[in-house]
């Protein structure tokens, strides 16, 4: 029994080895750092057409009659105006006339550091050495003249604000050529990272114009470096088959793989996104019923590697002397469930759970509803331990039984030993006898550490990817729930609930094992020391509630073999 009480405690210390890389890997991450608002130079507005990053026009239900854009776009080499400033109650962006290409977006609400208050995370960038865009354009069918993202359009405004006691900020630019009038538009909504986007195309002439639109996401790629465990940046997207019922296909695409396949799938009530920590950005056609294309490119800018993943609607028809809009949904972002799941189907998977997001979502869900109620994250994941440990009270309780018992017939077991030490296999078979006879199940104390490793990685998961507890207080020095203790308070808390829960634990025979336990305190609070505070807040809270229980149960069950060996 106490190698397996071993076995289980090296195997939940092997567990924080990779929490305690992944934390430190993803709170070290170059890329991610390049992404937190740092003030970064503005691309070269000379930038060159580049027919690598423009899909190839086709998409589906087009019958092969769309050749790839050969003249799309009218005067792209000419150097462009100088960006468009847009700034709402929630994002400050900067859109490049050139294409209306959004290549940088700041949220507002959300700053690098909570002692850095006015630099807020800068999501889309658009640098000479990183690249994190959105784009879209117009293909047209058989040469049709339509702008792709590198047309030139002519703006109104050069900085566009949403002023006090409005609720929608339009912002738009127009291209023209051979009768054919597009005018591509903007909007923003108060309290909103979900911009609408609109291709209205006029069609002035005698001929049908036929084409289709595309949108895409663009971003360097980004190498975590050597980790066993991270959050996940890359791509991501999801639909179902048409015709394939209420499938949903969700998919992760990272850069490397964007680069290697071709990707093309049609998929029908999807969206395609690139997804870091907390933030993400999304493209999600407003006709959940159009079934577009998904598609990868690869490309260069700067002299470095680009990837792309968007999709493209079926071709569309604009009959002479008449008009169409074409509609999109672009959000920027954090992830924020409640914002995500309105939009699009299965868009809040893109809060990566893990492989345990059958229990994170519950444990998040429980978050929130106690957040609702209280107002504070922190009191919050105090009453969802209070829940767990409610939920595994019984199995806790068998466990804890067990071990008093152990704990009583400790004396016996090491007479035991002494008697049998150099006789293992005899040493194991008076053992079992002795389990059996005081009605101890060997395996007992092992149940706690069984029900708290998948717990823990589960919320170990919720902290990381739940924006709503980022940069979330508690009380007094715990200012941000998902950093570590700048004082190490809560991690010596909790070493020191874990020595005094030790202290009601049978103590091993083995003088070896009897060593080890004893150092387990000390080793897991330098592991802790690094751990998101609401974590180290879940596992003291706990051992807390773990020894009040074990303790009232200890004492029964000493004055129930009390009671029997005075009997007997």
């Amino acid at each position: 029994m106490e190698q397996r009480r071993l076995i289980l405690i090296i195997a939940l210390g092997f567990v924080l080895i990779l929490l305690w890389q992944a934390w430190l890997e993803d709170h070290q991450s170059p890329a991610e750092r390049g992404n937190g608002g740092q003030t970064t130079e503005q691309a070269s507005d000379g930038e060159e057409r580049q027919a690598d990053d423009l899909p190839t026009a086709g998409g589906p239900s087009t019958g092969g009659d769309v050749p790839s854009a050969e003249d799309g776009s009218d005067g792209d080499s000419s150097a462009s105006a100088d960006r468009i400033r847009v700034e709402t109650d929630v994002l400050s962006l900067e859109i490049d006339p050139k294409g209306g290409v959004l290549r940088q977006a700041d949220l507002l609400d959300y700053p690098v550091e909570l002692d850095r208050p006015d630099d807020p995370v800068r999501l889309l960038q658009d640098s000479s050495g990183f690249t994190y865009i959105a784009q879209s354009g117009l293909i047209g069918a058989k040469n049709a003249p339509a702008p792709d993202h590198h047309a030139a359009f002519e703006v109104e405004e050069p900085e566009y604000r949403l002023a006090e006691g409005e609720s929608v900020l339009e912002v738009p630019m127009t291209w023209e050529k051979d009768g054919i009038r597009v005018t591509k538009t903007y909007l923003f909504k108060r309290g909103s990272y979900a911009v609408d986007l609109r291709y209205t195309v006029e069609n002035t002439t005698d001929a049908e114009w036929r084409g289709q639109q595309y949108r895409q996401l663009t971003r360097s790629g980004s190498t975590p470096g050597m980790q066993l465990m991270y959050t996940y940046t890359g791509g991501v997207y999801a639909g179902t088959p048409p015709g394939g019922g209420d499938r949903l296909n969700y998919e992760k695409i990272e850069f490397d793989e964007m680069g290697k396949i071709n990707l093309q799938k049609d998929l029908q009530d999807g969206w395609a996104a690139i997804i870091q920590h907390y933030f993400m950005s999304a493209w999600v056609p407003a006709n959940p019923e159009e079934v577009n294309q998904y598609y990868t490119l690869k490309s260069k800018k700067d002299g470095f590697t680009v990837y792309s993943l968007g999709l493209m609607s079926p071709v569309a028809a604009v009959a002479p002397q008449s008009s169409e809009t074409f509609e999109s949904i672009l959000y920027v972002g954090p992830k924020i469930q409640s914002n995500l799941e309105p939009l699009a189907t299965g868009l809040h998977l893109a809060v990566d759970f893990g492989i345990l997001t059958v229990i994170s979502e519950p444990i998040f869900w429980l978050l929130d509803l106690f957040h609702d109620w209280v107002g504070n994250w922190g009191w919050a994941i105090v009453m969802v331990t209070l829940v767990i440990k409610l939920l595994f009270l019984w199995p806790s309780a068998v466990s804890y039984r067990s071990m008093a018992r152990m704990r009583a017939v400790t004396p016996k077991m090491q007479a035991l030993k002494e008697r049998f030490g150099d006789d293992k296999q005899r040493l194991s078979q008076e053992m079992m006898k002795l389990y059996q006879k005081e009605k101890i199940n060997p395996l007992g104390g092992c149940l706690p550490i069984l029900i708290q490793i998948p717990v823990f990685i589960a919320l170990y998961w919720v902290l990381v990817e739940s924006v709503e507890l980022r940069q979330a207080p508690w009380i007094l020095w715990i200012e941000d729930l998902t950093q570590k203790d700048p004082y190490f308070i809560l991690p010596l808390l909790m070493g020191a609930s874990m020595f005094l829960q030790q202290k009601l634990n049978p103590a091993p025979v083995d003088p070896m094992q009897k060593k080890i336990f004893q150092w387990l305190p000390v080793i897991f609070t330098v592991f802790f020391a690094f751990f998101p505070a609401g974590l180290v807040l879940y596992w003291f809270v706990n051992n807390l509630l773990s020894i009040v229980q074990q303790a009232i149960i200890t004492r029964r069950v000493e004055k129930q073999m009390a009671v029997q060996k005075g009997s007997s």
